[in-house]
């Protein structure tokens, strides 16, 4: 079997343009070539191994040359290529550390892995799909025709797409921790890039729902039917979210090229969202008749103002980290929060001023209120294995099925 690949040109100029970063995907790795042909030669039918090798080649070639724009084509192969690696990591099979696995990192071209384990690669395709997914999202979120004018307008309708795919994003990731992490051994685990952690891989999983909550809201801004309460609670848990995210990255390693630019990241939008759960906090306090009520709702305020600050100083030092990327122009529920905590910040304060005067010691800022979450990462499970993995077709094609290849094996060895 063959594959030949006459779409993309080869020795493409990359323009040099610092990249907009709305949805963020910390990296993108991709599959280096690597010789299955070898390690599998005699132990599966041929045709099984050339499948494996065409699309994993396939994929290999297709982000390198594209830079991993090309996602539809690219998810696609990810999921072909699925069906047939399973086969890899059943026990029965005894395939699972036999070929060396290549992997490197797609902005700076470094090599930076090589794993013999098929659960390595397995965990390696699904974050790959995860990172394409949330990459299509950024794409949704930032207009095609935008002309640098400072606005930007984003479809209800795209925004609620980019919302699906964060979850699917998350569900992804969420299946990466929970089911093939705990399949690799730790002295293989020690070995694989930082960027797979299991505290990065489930901060990335949180962080994209935290994202989807943030378009919510958003979306809850520009609603009339929305009510004040709804806008608190979303805010709410917009900020456990980025908690969350923050406690599992934490514990983690940054050391690794995204490390630090993640980290920022996550600071960035937890400021954002503590400075969006006291304002509506307060403007939920601010509805009661009593002078603690109006004290507690300016000290929010002021509050959300002094964090939105903070804010700002955390999204210029996410995007001064390496790689450099620049800030999207204010959108969303961020837009509209800019623009009113300092307003009602300042006014209230006046309004109320006499009465933090004579109340000083009631002057603390009041907790927040704890939400159930919203959002859950979207169920995924793995495709099901190739038919051409069923031991009955090999025979029926004349190749001896694995396990009494290897039987076979043992038995020459000990004639031996």
């Amino acid at each position: 079997m063959g594959c030949t690949y006459s779409v993309y040109g080869v020795g493409r100029k990359k323009k040099l343009s610092i990249p907009e970063v709305v949805v963020f995907a910390p990296c993108m790795r991709i599959p280096v070539q690597c010789d299955l042909q070898r390690a599998l030669k005699g132990l599966i039918p041929r045709d099984v191994i050339d499948k494996l090798s065409c699309l994993r080649n396939r994929i290999a070639l297709v982000a390198d040359d594209t830079g991993g724009s090309a996602i539809t084509e690219l998810r696609q192969a990810l999921e072909e290529y699925l069906t047939i690696l399973i086969g890899l990591t059943k026990k029965e099979h005894g395939l699972e550390n036999l070929v060396e696995f290549k992997w490197k990192n797609l902005v700076d071209g470094r090599q930076e892995t090589s794993v013999a384990s098929a659960w390595f690669e397995l965990l390696s395709i699904v974050h790959m799909m995860a990172m394409l997914t949330l990459c299509e999202a950024d794409t949704i979120m930032i207009p095609k025709d935008y002309s640098g004018s400072g606005f930007r307008v984003v479809s209800t309708d795209c925004k609620r797409d980019a919302v699906d795919l964060l979850l699917k994003a998350a569900g992804y990731l969420e299946f990466c921790v929970r089911n093939v992490l705990c399949c690799i051994p730790p002295e293989i685990k020690k070995s694989m890039s930082k960027d797979l952690q299991d505290g990065v891989l489930e901060a990335i999983s949180i962080q994209a729902l935290g994202q989807g909550t943030e378009i919510q809201l958003g979306l809850a801004i520009e609603s009339q039917k929305a009510t004040l309460s709804v806008k608190r609670r979303l805010a709410c848990e917009l900020l456990i979210y980025y908690s969350q995210a923050y406690q599992c990255i934490s514990g983690c390693d940054l050391s690794h090229g995204y490390g630090k630019k993640h980290m920022w990241f996550i600071k960035w939008k937890f400021l954002e969202a503590k400075a969006a759960a006291y304002y509506y906090h307060g403007l939920v306090l601010d509805k009661g008749s009593e002078p603690t009520c109006h004290i507690s709702a300016v000290c929010c305020f002021l509050a959300a103002q002094e964090l939105l600050v903070e804010s700002k100083k955390a999204c210029i030092s996410f995007c001064l980290a390496t790689p450099v990327t620049r800030a999207p122009p204010l959108w969303g529920a961020m837009k509209h929060l800019h623009q009113k905590i300092p307003e009602v910040a300042s006014r209230k304060s006046q309004m109320y001023g006499y009465l933090l005067e004579q109340e000083k010691a009631l002057q603390s800022l009041p907790e927040l209120p704890d939400f159930q979450l919203s959002l859950r990462p979207d169920d995924y499970e793995l495709p099901a294995i190739d038919p051409a993995w069923d031991s009955g077709n090999w025979e029926k094609q004349g190749q001896q099925p694995l396990k009494d290849h290897l039987n076979d094996s043992e038995d020459e060895i000990e004639t031996e």
